[in-house]
């Protein structure tokens, strides 16, 4: 099985970023993290990180025809905003679980609102970089119980 996780924007400036927020943990020390995650279930990880809509688009639409059984995504500030990137969600036929390191519902009242949260089979959100690892574990189950 293989996953697909797609950082937005911003993310790039882990451990730079509000580290009282974030952690000081940093995108590659993120995406380890998330490889380790893959090779003790048994799954496929591709991360990618854009700045850019356009490319986060690219990579959605991308995804099926790449053999990507899923995709987890933190949309970053995209999440309350890109119509594009809900548009792109709903344009593919496999699942996306919406991720956020910080436990975006008690933070500043226009982060509590997800354009894409509502296209997406769930959205975990408050548990640093282990709501990535949770997010693999649903992601895994999720498929399986499709597959079968």
């Amino acid at each position: 099985m293989k996953i697909l996780v797609l950082n937005g924007p911003n993310i790039n400036m882990l451990g730079k970023r509000e580290p009282g927020i974030y952690g000081s943990n940093t995108l590659l020390e993120l995406e380890k993290c998330i490889q380790d995650a893959g090779e003790k279930i048994g799954v496929e990880i591709k991360c990618f990180q854009s700045n850019y809509e356009g490319a986060l688009l690219d990579e959605i639409h991308q995804a099926p025809d790449n053999g990507f059984a899923g995709i987890i995504m933190n949309p970053g500030a995209f999440t309350h905003y890109s119509i594009a990137l809900r548009d792109a969600i709903t344009s593919i036929d496999i699942p996306v679980i919406e991720v956020h390191i910080s436990n975006v519902h008690a933070r500043e009242e226009f982060r509590k609102h997800s354009v894409t949260a509502p296209v997406s089979i769930g959205q975990i959100s408050g548990f640093g970089f282990y709501g990535y690892e949770m997010a693999l574990n649903a992601m895994k189950n999720y498929v399986k119980g499709r597959e079968a």
